[in-house]
């Protein structure tokens, strides 16, 4: 049965309390284009994380951005940031996050995505990845910070960064997720896809069509405002709809920037994250082990304990996943959130991969999800994401605590409670796991209505 997880006194980062002097979140700097990621600062954000990189010998940067109308302008805010610091700044235009670091990795170079991932088009952010693909470390980021305090002044002009761009920057991305995948043959399937007016619009249709599947798509008309409204990976409802109504073998969700995804299958049902672990995780190498966080369903913990598969969990954040991977020297990890990484194929979570290596892991049961998920059932889990305007009242309130010692005892080994906020939006995310689907409710809602009380 499940075993009880501390959560006050967790080492973990994302329990201690947030420091508003902080502009980086779990996932690069995100906000409102209003206020946080106004031009303004975006421009010497750009001026800092180009002085920094310069210090490291580094000259040259790509940025690519999703569908938001505000990435037009913050593009060129951001352009201006790293030429006044003396970097070279390569335009790619709309792209996915995962498009942005195959690129940075293939050309030895920085990465930069403007993008606020699942975030409605009122928010917009800046994702940062290194010369490997993956995201910047926390020390480096730390330095940015740093210089943000200082007073921004451009190099002399003979030093000033140029600026160009690559048109064929998604036809690369699209031949790179092909290439991956050379003996997959999805000719005989009929896929819905559900790009959510984000940046895989033009890219995921063409890469599944040109592996031979029927291809049908909704939200793949961005206009800048609709990305992420009602579609998409945290919005999947119109795709089940759909996918119900027509014949289809199985949906696929992305999010705005084309790092998360879900599965849909022909009957309506929703898989997440931990689902699509528990699929890939079937052609696993025996020296090597999974990588899952706080929110893992701790059903699937328990089936990889039986099937002696190495698994540990981490903070929340496919950053930390990322870490505790290329730590591990593994190559599976994800999140129930559907940030999927698979580190044998591309260098950070990349959704059109995980969703190309979900077909080709499910191939060998005639493309059935059913037969593929067998024996597998998860621990019932109800999550409250609850907007309040300060998430430290909560996690430092003794009165809340009290609470949540009282519904840990009474769950004892058959479930868990996780507190924890956001670490890119005024959030509390409030998570109950039971064998009894009415307690995990029950419980989780009462420590909801207890949060707004404080």
């Amino acid at each position: 049965m499940s075993k009880l997880i501390p959560i006050r006194n967790n080492e973990l980062s994302s329990l201690s309390t947030l420091s508003n002097d902080r502009k980086f979140g779990t996932d690069g700097i995100r906000g409102p284009v209003t206020s946080t990621m106004n031009p303004l600062f975006v421009t010497k954000l750009g001026w800092a994380a180009g002085s920094v990189l310069k210090e490291e010998g580094l000259s040259k940067v790509f940025i690519g951005k999703d569908t938001r109308i505000s990435g037009y302008m913050l593009e060129s805010a951001l352009q201006a940031g790293f030429i006044s610091a003396g970097m070279d700044v390569t335009l790619l235009g709309p792209l996915p996050t995962p498009g942005v670091s195959y690129l940075a990795k293939s050309n030895n170079q920085i990465g930069l995505v403007i993008s606020a991932s699942h975030n409605l088009f009122e928010d917009n952010g800046i994702k940062f990845f290194n010369k490997d693909g993956h995201k910047f470390s926390t020390e480096l980021e730390k330095r940015i910070e740093d210089k943000l305090t200082q007073e921004m002044s451009a190099v002399e002009p003979i030093n000033l960064g140029k600026a160009n761009r690559m048109n064929d920057a998604q036809g690369r991305y699209i031949e790179f997720c092909k290439s991956s995948f050379t003996n997959l043959d999805l000719s005989n399937l009929s896929i819905l896809l559900d790009c959510a007016n984000g940046a895989t619009y033009s890219v995921a249709p063409s890469v599944f069509r040109e592996l031979g599947a029927k291809v049908d798509t909704v939200a793949a008309s961005p206009d800048g405002i609709n990305i992420n409204q009602n579609c998409g990976s945290t919005s999947p409802n119109n795709l089940k709809e759909e996918i119900i109504n027509g014949k289809y073998d199985i949906g696929i969700a992305f999010d705005g920037d084309g790092d998360r995804i879900l599965i849909v299958t022909s009957d309506g049902t929703v898989l997440d994250g931990d689902d699509i672990l528990y699929i890939l995780s079937q052609n696993i190498s025996n020296k090597s082990g999974v990588v899952g966080t706080l929110m893992t369903n701790k059903a699937l913990e328990l089936y990889f304990e039986e099937s002696d598969i190495s698994f540990v969990r981490t903070d929340v954040g496919d950053k930390y996943v990322l870490d505790r991977l290329l730590t591990n020297n593994w190559q599976l990890g994800g999140e129930p959130s559907g940030h999927i990484i698979c580190l044998d194929s591309a260098p950070t979570g990349d959704a059109i991969i995980a969703a190309l290596k979900f077909l080709q892991s499910i191939s060998v049961n005639d493309y059935s999800i059913s037969n593929s998920l067998k024996g597998f059932k998860k621990f019932p889990q109800t999550l409250i994401n609850l907007k309040v305007d300060n998430p430290n009242k909560i996690i430092l309130s003794d009165r809340f605590w009290s609470r949540v010692t009282k519904i840990e005892k009474t769950l004892g080994s058959e479930g868990r409670v996780l507190i924890r906020p956001s670490g890119t939006e005024p959030l509390i995310r409030i998570m109950v796991e039971s064998t009894d689907s009415v307690n995990s409710e029950n419980f989780c809602n009462s420590l909801a209505e207890l949060a707004l009380k404080i």
